[in-house]
């Protein structure tokens, strides 16, 4: 039989190999993240009919090279372009992660550790973030106060029972700004509002009847009487009073320093009073309890009384207002930024931090593995994974909420592989048909 036959067939084989990768690009030019493949020949044996000889000063001789017959092509590699990062596209689904830069998120299923770039993320009905196939989506997690522990990356929980809901606090301090008309003697009134350790709100009313003209001090002072406490609307037992009075400069109608800390005092005359109070601002176990009022930004100009109240108390030196107390807060979103930090919103305003997606790189990812559904595995020419994983800023890259990596596949480039690859094959398949000719030819030379 004539070598060519074997060759041809060799030559199919692998054009047949590089149709069936540039197909499988094709099909998946719409896959997220996936990257296509390419496949280069080699050629596989030679069979030497002479050796190369050298130049020979006996003889007379020049040197000649080898005669060697090929025996046919073979598939040299199939590359996956690993490097070669997708266009990206808006989807607006906050679950719906892109990873800019050359790492891999961390995905565990049925016990085994895969990476994937396909972050088409959602949300089990345990809240866990996972695949599209149901893999766990890994990182770190936090502690009670918050901290990000870089430890053995683990499953992630984003909508989960856990995060549903953020503690409430109580008030121990409110402010009250505005002003009181000097060209009147009536009584004023305000309110102001707070929250007890139960997250329940409460709103108390205040009188301020004015008290005296001091000439000789140059003061105007008036008197805080105590009201009406509610609480989430309804009337309650509890109730109000103060023992102290706001203070004026008669000249300027400036605030005295004597407003700064105005103590409220409350109490439940009920029979459960003791246990009611001592949800409410600071209490001593007693059936009293205490709010501290700053009235320092009050003034008393010739204009119309405006007087607004609000939860906390603003320290002079660090602007920083504290005491305000909150309510229980309930989740109203959450998100990953680009550090890979899933955070949530609350309803009383609280943003909490839940945990964060690790990434991890290889030293040479080309080296890893397809295992389908968009995962890849390590390998021994991958590099290995610490358990651990990298904050993506680490790795000079970034996650992107609302956006997905596309496909990297160039259907430019595989139609004209697919042209290059049918003509080789065409011309592989005449080898054999005129190979066949040549031996039926020798065939008939017997008849």
């Amino acid at each position: 039989m004539m070598r060519s036959l074997f060759s041809a067939v060799s030559g199919l084989k692998a054009h047949q190999t590089k149709m069936d990768v540039i197909g499988n690009n094709i099909s998946n030019v719409n896959t997220v993240a996936y990257k296509s493949q390419s496949v280069t020949f080699g050629d596989v044996y030679y069979q030497t009919t002479q050796t190369a000889t050298g130049p020979s000063d006996t003889t007379g001789k020049g040197g000649t090279n080898a005669k060697q017959i090929g025996l046919g092509a073979g598939v040299g590699s199939i590359a996956t372009a690993i490097g070669t990062q997708g266009a990206t596209e808006r989807t607006d689904n906050p679950w719906d992660l892109c990873i800019q830069g050359d790492s891999f998120f961390i995905v565990k299923s049925a016990g085994n550790t895969y990476f994937t770039r396909a972050g088409d993320f959602t949300t089990d009905t345990n809240g866990a973030l996972v695949t599209g196939d149901g893999a766990n989506v890994c990182g770190w997690q936090v502690d009670e106060d918050g901290n990000i522990n870089k430890d053995v990356v683990t499953p992630l929980y984003a909508t989960s029972e856990e995060f549903t809901y953020t503690q409430p606090a109580a008030t121990t301090g409110v402010s009250i700004s505005g002003n009181l008309d000097s060209r009147t003697k009536t009584d004023s009134v305000c309110t102001t509002n707070f929250y007890d350790s139960l997250g329940n709100e409460y709103q108390a009313t205040l009188t301020l009847r004015f008290n005296e003209n001091d000439a000789a001090s140059g003061t105007t002072s008036y008197t805080i009487t105590g009201g009406t406490v509610t609480k989430n609307g309804e009337a309650t037992a509890l109730s109000v009073s103060c023992d102290q009075m706001l203070s004026f400069n008669s000249n300027t109608g400036a605030s005295m320093d004597s407003n700064k800390n105005i103590t409220l005092t409350l109490e439940d005359q009920s029979d459960d009073g003791a246990n009611t109070i001592a949800n409410i601002g600071v209490n001593d176990g007693g059936t009293t309890s205490t709010i501290t009022m700053d009235a320092s930004n009050l003034t008393m100009y010739a204009d119309t009384t405006d007087i607004k109240s609000e939860k906390g108390i603003k320290n002079d030196t660090t602007g920083r207002i504290t005491g305000k107390g909150k309510a229980v807060g309930k989740m109203t979103s959450v998100g990953v930024d680009e550090s890979g930090k899933i955070v949530a919103s609350y309803s009383n305003g609280d943003t909490k931090t839940i945990g964060q997606i690790a990434v991890t790189t290889f030293k040479n990812p080309a080296g890893l593995e397809k295992v389908g559904e968009n995962l890849y595995a390590a390998t021994l020419n991958s590099g290995t994974f610490d358990g651990i994983g990298q904050e993506v800023g680490a790795t000079d890259g970034k996650i992107s909420s609302g956006y997905l990596e596309m496909s990297n596949v160039d259907l430019a480039d595989q139609f004209t592989n697919m042209i290059t690859t049918q003509r080789g094959y065409q011309a592989n398949s005449r080898i054999i048909t005129v190979s066949d000719s040549m031996l039926e030819e020798l065939i008939n030379l017997k008849r």
